[in-house]
């Protein structure tokens, strides 16, 4: 984190466009404004980059609403979901760079308890694509909080194992927590070491990035300024540095499906060096250009890559002016990202939506008019 920014420089740094109409990203600030001011999100950071430059990094609204909190450009977010793409999807994929996994070796492989009931022909491949046939999502917190902290990992593995597949593996795509809390589980056993660090060793540290990390509920959380997410009820606190959702809380902050914290800069400079990867602009790449276009690869029975969202055809949240080569994923706590291979460019969003309830949902609307704006923004028509 850059503590030596000046308060104005904390709000909005802004590239050179080229070609760009009037004054840079207009479109793209009216929206951000209004957006505000509508209540749709207390405060937000809107990054937009190329391989080449940072065009947009600015700042809006309230980190948190209670002690009037300001959003800066390094104040840090819950990421959610992106965890999947970005900590365990990575991880995976650079274990099978490196030759120690194959993407179509069955997960009983590594966890023999996983093979019942019909999960013996899951492979990791059918979980980074989310057509597994695992469910979506289970409230397991709600019995897990019971159990001691040491006993919570094997009792969810005994639920997970217990699971019934609501589809043939490989049938159809459903978008599943629960299969990336079993790639979790792939890593942790082979290496020996729990995720946030294997992730900070193979992803993180090579890049250099220090603003990108779990926080382990053991410890103390980090020193940064965090966004607020929203008042948990049975946790009876407002959620600041402390993960929002509520598995990976019961599981202590460190999961595969959710649990990654970050700044704007640390997101989007693991993304733009995807990107430059893809491109073959980069000589010291964290992944091989290979293993990238096999991550961005869209797979069979669904509109997945591989732990990355591809955008829908109809009412995607990309909008109209992403190609069809475009990567991205949404977070729950109001975070997301979309990256155009073909053009070269990479929107971030980070918003505390859920702050102060998650029951505000008008986010869904406002992000695919957002994109076009920016595209219109940086292509300048």
């Amino acid at each position: 984190m850059n503590r030596k920014l000046s308060f104005a420089d904390r709000h909005e740094r802004v590239g050179h466009l080229v070609g760009a109409m009037g004054p840079a990203f207009r479109r793209s600030n009216i929206l951000m404004q209004t957006a505000i001011d509508r209540g749709i999100f207390p405060g937000a950071v809107l990054m937009v980059a190329s391989v080449e430059e940072v065009l947009l990094h600015r700042a809006y609204g309230m980190a948190d609403l209670f002690c009037r909190q300001p959003m800066m450009l390094d104040t840090v977010f819950d990421l959610a979901s992106l965890t999947k793409p970005l900590a365990t999807t990575l991880a995976v994929m650079k274990w099978v760079e490196q030759g120690r996994l194959d993407l179509d070796y069955p997960c009983q492989t590594f966890l023999p308890w996983f093979g019942g009931r019909g999960k013996n022909t899951i492979t990791i491949r059918h979980l980074l694509s989310h057509t597994s046939g695992l469910p979506a999502w289970r409230p397991y917190y709600l019995r897990l909080h019971h159990v001691s902290p040491l006993r919570r990992r094997t009792v969810l593995q005994q639920w997970v194992g217990a699971e019934a597949l609501g589809n043939r593996p490989g049938q159809r795509c459903e978008y599943s927590d629960i299969g990336f809390m079993v790639l979790q589980w792939i890593l942790e056993q082979m290496s020996g070491q729990p995720l946030h660090r294997l992730a900070e060793a193979l992803l993180w540290r090579p890049l250099g990035i220090d603003s990108l990390f779990f926080i382990d509920l053991s410890g103390q959380s980090p020193q940064h300024f965090y966004a607020a997410t929203e008042f948990c009820p049975w946790r009876a606190a407002l959620l600041k540095g402390r993960v929002h959702d509520d598995n990976a809380f019961t599981l202590g902050g460190v999961a595969g499906h959710a649990g990654l914290f970050g700044c704007a800069d640390g997101v989007m400079r693991l993304l733009r060096g995807l990107l430059s990867a893809d491109l073959g602009k980069s000589e010291h790449a964290l992944f091989k250009r290979d293993t990238i276009h096999a991550i961005f690869q869209r797979q069979s029975n669904g509109r997945f890559a591989l732990g990355f969202d591809t955008p829908d055809e109809k009412d995607s949240s990309a909008g109209c002016r992403f190609s069809s080569h475009a990567v991205g994923h949404l977070g729950y706590t109001g975070t997301s990202f979309w990256l155009d291979r073909r053009k070269g460019v990479i929107v971030l969003l980070l918003t505390n939506r859920v702050h102060p309830t998650r029951y505000n949902n008008t986010i869904r609307a406002f992000r695919p008019k957002l994109h076009d704006a920016v595209m219109a923004d940086v292509l300048g028509d």
